[in-house]
């Protein structure tokens, strides 16, 4: 027995790790594949046998406590992570940890509820410790020289890391392979599910130093030389274009330049094979119009009811009619959701992209297409106004912006009153026309219970009388707020006849993650489908001139909301250089998600389980699932080069 007293260590630290890795996987995602536990498992070796020989070179008593201090913070890191996803449904970043750590203290509510509902992993993860802490009291130990620790860790790490590595190098199975979510892009619940926390941590630090995983900005052989076996499609019938094209005149050929930047050729090579959209019967219907656009905090489907939100209910039944329209979430939740919406541009995973975007030319903002044609252009926030930078990126995009302690003079409560901010800022903004004025609502945000929600409480007699439990309740009370306020604002336009002068847009940042799947379902009236539909929502798009509902029946999204409403009005864009598509347009309908899952109107594919399902009677070839993945994938690889390169002035500045 005191022959294997002195392997003790080096098998119980990675077996630690190990079973902490089991428990955060079998709680964010419930099922885990053995490819994942075996990657998970290799990856738990190596960083475990390099904690416990870094502890062997100290001694007895020093590598004890070393030992579980680092044992000690990873349960700490671990806790914390389920907590994170408990409330986003996703994980924190290195980015996040280090600029938005206020966010914990400022929304203390919704940390304390995470914490509740983590509970048990939490419990799980300090019992693991605490096995290990009562185990090293028994068994020390034994301190090496200095030179063999050394060695220890360079072989204890790097031989089961590159077993690893040689396996996930080899994997091309699937519609997207395991090397890919390694080696070219960072995702990190689909990195957590397959390789587990630690190695996600370490590939979230390699992003944020190096900007991509081989420090190229995001670009790799695969996404550049096809990484997804190609299967040849029949080129499509000619066809006369009764409309033209959403593009402006840049000569990529003339931007090529030996000596350049291999990215930016890169870059303008992949952007003038991007097929634009066509302008269509409604392109410029909307020119000169007034713009309200709203983006309502956690606003869903499930906030339309016919007693507590009327008016949001019949505005979406009215206008465009979007009968399959997706709001994802991704990693920054509110601030991603915002920078989808604006900019028809995803988001870089790991990084606050609305923030990073400050410092880069952003022509396609709102602010900036529409202050060169008379706008007055004008965004608020009705919570802090630097909270994600938005004093930062609001005013980038072209709008003179005001939010809670920069003008905007709103009763700070907690969340704050959508009605009280338009009765603040509309009556002054209509007095200038035309104007275009961008609300970001915080009044549906969660927690979602009467106390300690200051707009769920102050709407409470609205919805005593539904038959929900508190948290559905709530939500609807919340929203009740944004209601009030679109009346508001109709009211007031009417007053000022300028109803068939003014188009009003109103969607979600996200849909109602402070919500369980059951109380979800509960305002759904059946089992709401988890994978796909939590994220099925409403756009309204919604103006006075428009006599009847305009049914649209192609799958779209958030993404999609900027080129669709830059057409609605005639501003000058080019669709090649913005991920999102005109909904309106002729393009295929797609709805892409943060993980790489994607609905196209032919089927939806779910990364998580790498299977896609085509649509009842509808057949694919087995190649489609791929070509649609490739897409994807280089529109996530070049939203992120377009925000790291700055690319939009580098384009400008070469049109000069």
């Amino acid at each position: 027995m005191e022959k294997y007293k002195k392997y003790f260590w080096y098998i119980t630290v990675p077996l630690v790790l190990f079973c902490m890795e089991l428990v955060v996987k079998f709680f964010c995602f419930q099922t885990i594949s053995w490819r994942a536990i075996f990657y998970t498992g290799l990856f738990s070796i190596s960083v475990g046998l390099g904690i416990a020989f870094l502890c062997s070179g100290f001694s007895k008593r020093t590598s004890r406590v070393l030992s579980r201090i680092l044992l000690g913070f990873l349960v700490l890191f671990f806790s914390a992570q389920v907590v994170y996803f408990s409330i986003f449904k996703t994980f924190g970043t290195l980015y996040s940890l280090g600029v938005g750590a206020g966010a914990i203290t400022e929304f203390w509510s919704s940390t304390v509820v995470g914490i509740q509902s983590s509970a048990l992993p939490i419990v799980l993860l300090v019992l693991i410790y605490g096995a290990f802490w009562a185990a090293s009291i028994w068994v020390a130990l034994e301190k090496k020289k200095r030179s063999t620790a050394i060695a220890g860790i360079v072989v204890g790490v790097m031989v089961p890391h590159l077993l690893a590595l040689l396996f996930i190098v080899n994997d091309a199975s699937g519609v997207l392979p395991i090397r890919y979510i390694y080696r070219d892009a960072f995702i990190p619940t689909l990195s957590v599910q397959q390789f587990g926390l630690m190695t996600t941590l370490r590939l979230d630090a390699q992003a944020l130093a190096f900007g991509g995983p081989f420090g190229t900005l995001g670009i790799s052989a695969d996404v550049q030389a096809e990484p997804l076996p190609e299967v040849e499609e029949q080129p499509p019938e000619p066809e006369t274009p009764e409309y033209g094209y959403n593009v402006m005149e840049f000569d990529f050929d003339a931007m090529i330049k030996d000596g350049q930047s291999q990215i930016l050729n890169d870059m303008h090579n992949y952007f003038k094979e991007v097929e634009p959209t066509q302008q269509n019967q409604y392109t410029g219907i909307f020119e000169g119009k007034n713009l309200i656009w709203i983006v309502g905090e956690a606003f869903s489907t499930l906030a339309l009811d016919e007693t507590v939100t009327p008016t949001l209910y019949r505005m979406s039944r009215e206008g465009f009619v979007f009968e399959n329209f997706y709001n994802p979430v991704w990693s920054v939740s509110t601030s991603d959701g915002e920078y989808v919406t604006l900019t028809g541009l995803i988001p870089k995973s790991g990084v606050w992209s609305f923030k990073e975007s400050s410092k880069n030319f952003m022509p396609y903002g709102f602010g900036n297409l529409m202050k060169p044609l008379g706008y007055t252009t004008k965004a608020y926030h009705n919570h802090y106004y630097s909270y994600y930078g938005r004093d930062l990126s609001h005013p980038n995009l072209g709008y003179d912006y005001k939010g809670l302690g920069n003008g905007l003079k709103v009763k700070e409560t907690w969340p704050e009153s959508d009605l009280e901010m338009m009765e603040l800022t509309l009556p002054e903004d209509m007095k200038q026309q035309p104007f275009h004025t961008y609300y970001m609502a915080v009044s549906g945000h969660l927690n979602y219970t009467f106390k300690g929600n200051y707009i769920a409480a102050k709407n409470r007699s609205l919805v005593e009388h539904l038959p929900y439990s508190e948290g559905p309740k709530a939500y609807l009370a919340c929203n009740a707020e944004l209601d009030k306020a679109v009346a508001y604002l109709l009211e007031q336009l009417a007053a000022a006849e300028l109803l068939e002068d003014t188009v009003i847009v109103i969607s979600g940042d996200h849909y109602p993650y402070g919500l369980t799947t059951e109380e979800m379902s509960e305002l759904e009236g059946k089992p709401l489908e988890e994978r796909f539909e939590k994220y099925k929502s409403t756009l309204i798009l919604w103006s006075g001139s428009l006599s009847e509902p305009i049914p649209v029946s192609k799958v779209c999204s958030s993404l999609d909301l900027m080129p669709t409403l830059a057409n609605l009005f005639g501003l000058p864009y080019d669709s090649r250089l913005v991920v999102g598509r005109d909904i309106l347009s002729n393009s295929p309908g797609v709805v892409e998600f943060g993980d790489r899952s994607f609905i196209t109107d032919l089927g939806r594919y779910d990364s998580k389980s790498n299977l896609f399902v085509p649509e009842p009677g509808i057949g694919v070839d087995e190649g489609y699932p791929r070509r649609i993945l490739k897409k994807i994938n280089d529109s996530f690889a070049y939203s992120a080069k377009i925000l790291e390169t700055d690319y939009y002035r580098v384009l400008w500045e070469a049109s000069q």
